[in-house]
């Protein structure tokens, strides 16, 4: 309902489609699951941007960017890594970091107005492009799950409910996110056997995190049990030089997406962090400092590999989403953590 609204209000202005790229792929992201994201984005917007001759990769950059910067809700990845890393809840590391993430949504309402204005200089416009057939089965799939207004309005009251009991920290997120989800399903799907299949389709994520976050024990464990995190902080710390020490945590705070670009999450956020953290605590940075400082990058890294779904959808060869779309989103990483340092939040 939502997101037809926002395509309506778009109309034929170019600019006002890919804002409302952002706005739709932000709250599609609130509960941090890319699949979800980009099944709610792309295909209600890939026919709009091809009727408009509008580049699809404008609508997979804009759609990654937003994914990134709403990833640091404390039920996503990344930051529940870095919380466990830190040993500190999730819902804590995410309160302080609620500015840099409504930073990052004006930022992202600011790329998606640039990158229209790049798509009007383009040539986009309304009839100047090709309509796209949709595919009637999973049409009519989704026909099937749709539920009317009373249900949405429904399912709108428990979101701003449950947004609102994490926010306020009023009991641990996996406890409100069980009650929800068993409020949810009660109400929307009453009948046991689509309960049990709508389950199964989206079980498998959540098992494989929670099998990682198993493993993260044991590998954190290790490293800091041998002594091996020492050793490698001793090595790094003999070739930066003293006087850059006390900003490390700005250095691999820059060098976050790069990074996230090179190696995979895990080892970015089990092996490099705590290593990074280790060094910085030589130098009197505070781990929660280097912890925030290389999420907020990293975060929107994450969005160039995880948008494979996204570019057979839109038939965009990988190499060219990777290269229209690196540069915005190291600018908007950037433009993220330099807010977050002059706002305090992340000390010097």
């Amino acid at each position: 309902m939502i997101v037809n609204w926002l395509v309506q209000k778009a109309g034929s202005n170019v600019i006002a489609v890919t804002v409302a790229t952002a706005i739709i792929a932000t709250i599609a992201h609130l509960d941090g699951t890319t699949a979800t994201t980009v099944l709610i984005t792309i295909p209600s917007l890939y026919p709009v941007y091809k009727r408009m001759n509008i580049d699809s990769r404008i609508l997979l950059c804009i759609t990654g960017a937003c994914m990134g910067v709403m990833n640091l809700l404390p039920w996503g990845g990344p930051t529940v890594r870095a919380a466990a890393i830190l040993s500190m809840d999730a819902n804590v590391l995410w309160n302080m970091l609620i500015p840099v993430q409504i930073a990052g949504f004006v930022i992202n309402i600011v790329l998606g107005v640039l990158l229209g204005m790049v798509a009007v200089k383009a040539g986009a416009g309304v009839g100047k492009g090709v309509e796209v057939e949709t595919d009637s089965k999973e049409a009519a799939e989704a026909n099937a799950l749709r539920k009317s207004n009373p249900y949405l309005i429904f399912n709108f009251i428990l979101t701003v409910a449950v947004i609102a009991v994490l926010s306020m920290g009023l009991a641990s997120i996996y406890v409100v996110f069980l009650v929800a989800l068993c409020i949810l399903l009660a109400v929307n799907y009453p009948d046991q056997k689509l309960q049990d299949k709508l389950v199964k389709k989206h079980a498998p994520a959540a098992l494989i995190i929670s099998a990682t976050l198993f493993a993260v024990g044991a590998m954190v464990g290790v490293f800091d049990g041998t002594g091996m995190l020492t050793a490698m902080a001793n090595a790094i710390m003999s070739v930066i030089p003293a006087a850059m020490g006390k900003y490390i945590h700005v250095i691999f705070g820059l060098l976050a997406l790069p990074l996230g670009l090179c190696i995979g999450t895990d080892a970015y956020f089990y092996g490099i962090m705590p290593l990074v953290i280790q060094v910085g605590q030589t130098y009197g940075v505070a781990p929660l400092s280097t912890a925030m400082a290389m999420l907020i990058g990293k975060n929107i890294a994450l969005m160039v590999s995880p948008l494979v779904l996204a570019i057979g959808l839109t038939n965009t060869e990988l190499k060219d989403h990777m290269k229209y779309s690196i540069p915005p989103y190291y600018a908007v990483s950037v433009v993220m953590l330099i807010f977050g340092i002059v706002a305090g939040i992340i000390p010097l």
